[in-house]
């Protein structure tokens, strides 16, 4: 293949002519009475709306609508008219695509019969007869269309984009619809069948090359295995896998692709295999570096690439800092061509790191031209960010797919140094905590550069240029004051100017609130202001705590307040959340929504609050806990504040139980939750609801951990957790839920509230269960039967022992796991609680097939998707589905164990439960398996392998290992299978799971191979 220009069409071969002489009968005749007219060769006549395709059956259109195109033969002279470009074809030429060298006798009579019907069928003006042939006038054609997408492809990718070149090459990957030329006989057809199929692979082998170009190689697995079980002497198929399989980090698979290959090659064709693919070995067994980097580098003045310009506005009334803004600016410069330049800023609070450093930024872009990346790690509050958390938004902003993110922090590390490489990138890492966590976001290359800043010296920050920012000097103080205030005001009152920055400690983010202040109210003079600078205890001395002489500069702002606005200042700050929504803030303030908004707007342009989003606001962390020392202090009564936190909490549950319900009726567990006195937001779309939970996760999980700190909130809190139970199973918020699970049950037993503390220990086995975690999922569950029976909860029983039941069927205790299943159906029909007794139902039967009662099995399935499906209840019974797939599998019903299995996918989905989805998959790829499907249950496993990355535990991923490893033997890749089962059994051993024997059963039989 052609890199720089792409695939093209290979060249048609014209038809043969074909003898003369008859060699047989053809039923199928007539005349043509129009033979001998002439018609007009416009190439635009072609017809209104007409439109044709071969790539599939050979058919028509007429504006939309289907054009009988008759019989199998009639079809075939279409084709062959419609392929040759508009050309015309002789009447022998057509015979000869028709019959080839045996002709009927009456096969002219034939053509011209077929000729005319399809002039009647089509408009007369394209098929048109000349020079005693016949042709098409049309462009209108899906292989003219796939060609021009292609070509443009070419130009695009030519261009440097590849994102926009691998769209149109899937546009015109989804024009063929199945067999090309399909049911059309004759050896002209059979030839450009053959061609057009070599054409299609040629394209999707280019259009996998730009997915490993882009960083797609986890998603581009699966379709390469597929791939090469399909065409496994394709070597160009095989190498695109062994590349895919070394950047997703499996180096002995990729390995064994080229065994396998070379073996495969030697005993079919006894040749080796390709130059190309012997150094794409040599390069992997060597490590090559360049070979892991995902995006190739483009030619000089070629395709952009991704470009992030994610720098703050830097403030229009920036002032003094003249020396820092050279010395800063100077050494930023040196990057260019050196060394990686590390600049830290450090000083207190609100002296002014951060909108210097932006400064200085803005300044420097044109030494950057690749791009800036800008992060606020939030250091100084009580969760700074993650360094792996913000090397994956750095990433994706750099233009690395997601799937192409890997999970560790070493490995996002290596990652992001790799895609900085010859790249000349500035990075801003604003409020750090400490060196330890901005390491891992270093360039480390030259010709990028970082600027740190940091309420701590970091002296341990190897390397860096250390820069300490001390409050502003008097002149720089007032000229700042001056130009937020005006000349004309300040001009009249110099010395009470003087007084007002110097009463702010010369810190600048003081002197900026002040000076707004002042200017947002224009009867106040500036000997006003400083008359209320002048106490003492609302003056800021450099010396001072920077916490504390920042709280007195912010006193001067919430001194201006109206009462309203004070309010929602101090009691918004009381909630954990990174950030509030408008309908929580309602809730915290008690009052609607268009009065909340007008509050916090109001906030907001006095620099109080950050407006995060449209209908988000979130604190500077020191703002918060400066409006919680407000609180403290001012709030009336004192119990206000418990009972804002209170609403929040209220706001939450109420709106989590109504998602729940409506992704679940006919569930239960919205009647056992605790009652709320706030009311929450209502849904009519199951989707909506679902956008709700997940863009509210941290919030409310930042409340429910908070409502640990007070006996009369933490049973709510406990319910918010159960009823959000989603976040435990979407693998995005699984470790925050399970931190949050935990400090909650901590709460509970310290309280003595043994309901709570069973409550909180059920989503606790649950995160354990669904992380793989078995033993500790069992003692949770045994812990929650025995406190909740104690005081009396019964869903939490039901619940328990329902989970102890899918817990033993995991650990194969399959006598125990009866036992608890059938108890939890018994209880669930006591509570009335239908869908329960679905889910236990379900379970059951995979304890009952794992025994080897399959009709049981299937009917208790069965039976469990039926109550499911009565009450609506779409993701359940998906589970339901789920559990019924499989035992019709292992009763041998596998077409039926495929739709099933296929419908639960559909739902999880849709209901964005990845670990469901990932199982689903894996379950399909059992029954490919047992279908002896092996090329399809190899896609299906690897599909399996890249949505449970991160989630489901070691368990779940040494199952599909064991099933992809099934089924790359049946493709033949043996060497990759044996990679994968050892891989499964290094899982198995560490976890001492029975697994394990199985594995190494498979391992010897490949041994003894």
């Amino acid at each position: 293949m052609d890199r720089e220009n792409g695939p093209r069409v290979p060249a048609q071969r014209a038809p043969r002519m074909s003898p003369t002489a008859p060699v047989g009968e053809v039923t199928d005749t007539g005349t043509d009475a129009e033979a001998d007219v002439h018609a007009e060769t416009d190439t635009n006549a072609s017809g209104g709306g007409l439109r044709f395709g071969v790539l599939g059956p050979v058919r028509a259109w007429r504006d939309g609508a289907p054009v009988p195109t008759g019989s199998p033969q009639q079809r075939a002279l279409l084709a062959a008219l419609l392929l040759r470009g508009g050309r015309t074809a002789t009447a022998h030429e057509l015979i000869d695509a028709l019959w080839g060298e045996e002709p009927p006798s009456q096969a002219l009579a034939a053509v011209r019969t077929y000729a005319s019907r399809l002039r009647k069928a089509l408009d007369p003006n394209v098929l048109v007869s000349e020079s005693g042939g016949y042709a098409i006038r049309t462009t209108a054609l899906d292989v003219t269309e796939a060609q021009e997408l292609a070509a443009e492809a070419d130009k695009l990718r030519a261009a440097g984009d590849r994102t926009a070149a691998r769209a149109r090459l899937a546009e015109a990957l989804d024009l063929w619809d199945g067999e090309v030329l399909a049911s059309v006989p004759g050896p002209y057809a059979e030839t450009q069948r053959a061609r057009l199929e070599e054409w299609r692979l040629t394209l999707l082998e280019t259009r996998l090359d730009i997915d490993l170009e882009v960083g797609a190689h986890a998603e581009a697995v699966s379709e390469l295995t597929a791939l090469t079980a399909a065409h496994p002497l394709r070597e160009r198929l095989r190498e695109l896998l062994m590349l895919a399989l070394y950047r997703s980090g499996r180096q002995a698979e990729a390995l064994a692709v080229y065994a396998d290959t070379r073996r495969l090659l030697a005993d079919e064709l006894g040749v080796d295999p390709t130059p190309e693919l012997s150094r794409l070995q040599q390069r992997i067994l060597q490590a090559d570096a360049e070979l892991a980097r995902p995006v190739e580098e483009p030619a000089p003045a070629a395709a952009p690439m991704a470009r992030p310009a994610q720098l703050p506005a830097t403030v229009p009334d920036f002032t003094g800092r003249g020396a820092f803004v050279r010395e800063l600016g100077a050494r930023l410069a040196t990057a260019e061509g050196h060394v990686m330049a590390v600049s830290a800023l450090a000083g207190i609070g609100g002296v002014g790191k951060t909108t210097l450093a932006v400064h200085v930024a803005h300044e420097a872009r044109p030494h950057f031209p690749d791009g800036q990346l800008y992060v606020d790690l939030q250091g100084a509050g009580n969760r700074p960010a993650a360094p792996e958390t913000v090397l994956g938004s750095f990433l994706r902003a750099l233009g690395t797919a997601d799937s192409a993110i890997p999970d560790s922090l070493d490995e996002r590390a290596a990652l992001y140094r790799s895609t900085l490489d010859g790249r000349r990138v500035l990075v801003l890492l604003d409020n750090a905590r400490d060196a330890a966590q901005i390491r891992p976001l270093l360039p480390g290359t030259s010709g990028c550069a970082a600027l740190v800043t940091s309420r701590i010296r970091m002296v341990d920050l190897a390397g860096a240029h250390l820069v300490d920012l001390d409050v502003m000097s008097p002149e720089e103080a007032l000229q700042l004051f001056t130009r937020i205030v005006g000349e004309e005001r300040v001009q009249s009152e110099r010395e009470a100017a003087l007084d007002v920055v110097a009463a702010c400690g010369f810190l600048p983010l003081a002197i900026r609130i002040a000076a707004s202040r002042l200017a947002a109210r224009r009867t106040w003079t500036v000997s006003v202001l400083a008359a209320k600078l002048a106490d003492e205890r609302r003056r800021l001395d450099e010396l001072q705590a920077g916490d504390l002489a920042v709280k007195a500069t912010f006193e001067l702002g919430y001194g201006q307040l109206e009462p309203a606005q004070a309010r929602a200042f101090r009691l918004l700050g009381l909630a954990d959340g990174p950030d509030i929504s408008l309908v929580a803030a309602a809730a915290v303030l008690d009052l609607p929504l268009w009065d909340t908004e007008d509050l916090l707007e109001a906030l907001v342009d006095t620099s109080l609050l950050e407006s995060a989003a449209p209908g988000r606001y979130r604190y500077h962390d020191l703002v918060r806990l400066y409006a919680r020392a407000c609180a403290d202090r001012d709030e009336q009564p004192p119990s206000e504040k418990e009972a804002a936190l209170s609403r929040l909490l209220d706001f939450y549950l109420s709106t989590a139980a109504r998602v729940y319900a409506i992704e679940r009726p006919g569930d239960r567990l919205v009647d056992h939750l605790e009652p709320t006195s706030y009311d929450g937001l209502t849904f009519t779309d199951r989707h909506q609801a679902q956008d709700w939970l997940y863009a509210e996760a941290n919030s409310l999980l930042a409340t429910v951990r908070q409502s640990a700190s007070s006996p009369s909130t933490l049973r709510r809190g406990v319910d918010l957790l159960w009823a959000s139970l989603d976040l435990a199973e979407s693998g995005a918020n699984s470790k925050e839920y399970e931190a949050v699970a935990t400090v909650l049950r901590e709460a509970a037993k310290g309280a003595g509230d043994v309901r709570a503390e069973g409550r909180a220990a059920l989503t606790l086995a649950y995160v354990h269960h669904h992380q793989g975690r078995f033993d500790q999922a069992e003692q949770e569950a045994e812990e929650v039967v025995r406190m909740a029976r104690s005081v009396d909860d019964p869903l939490p029983t039901c619940w328990a022992s329902n989970a102890r039941g899918a817990i033993a069927l995991y650990q194969t205790r399959y006598e125990d796991g009866d036992r608890h299943l059938t108890l939890a159906i018994a209880e669930f029909r006591k509570a009335g609680d239908r869908a329960g007794e679905a889910a236990a139902l379900c379970n059951l039967s995979r304890i009952r097939l794992a025994t080897g009662r399959q009709e049981d099995a299937v009917r208790m399935a069965q039976q469990g998707v039926d109550r499911y499906d009565e009450m609506g209840h779409a993701l359940r019974g998906a589970n339901g589905r789920y559990a019924l797939g499989l035992a019709l599998t292992e009763s041998g019903q596998l077409a039926a164990a495929g739709e099933r299995l296929r419908e639960a996918l559909a739902v999880f989905v849709d209901c964005r439960q990845r670990l469901w989805e990932g199982m689903s998959l894996f379950r399909i790829a059992e029954v490919d398996i047992a279908a002896r499907r092996y090329g399809a249950a190899a896609a299906c496993a690897e599909k399996a392998l890249t949505v449970l990355r991160g989630i489901g535990g070691d368990w779940r991923r040494g199952q599909v290992l064991t099933v992809l490893g099934r089924a790359l033997a049946g493709i033949g890749q043996s060497g990759r299978a044996q990679v994968c089962w050892q891989e499964a059994l290094d899982i198995y051993e560490e976890l001492s799971v029975p697994e394990a024997s199985e594995v190494r059963t498979l391992l010897a039989r490949q041994a003894a191979a």
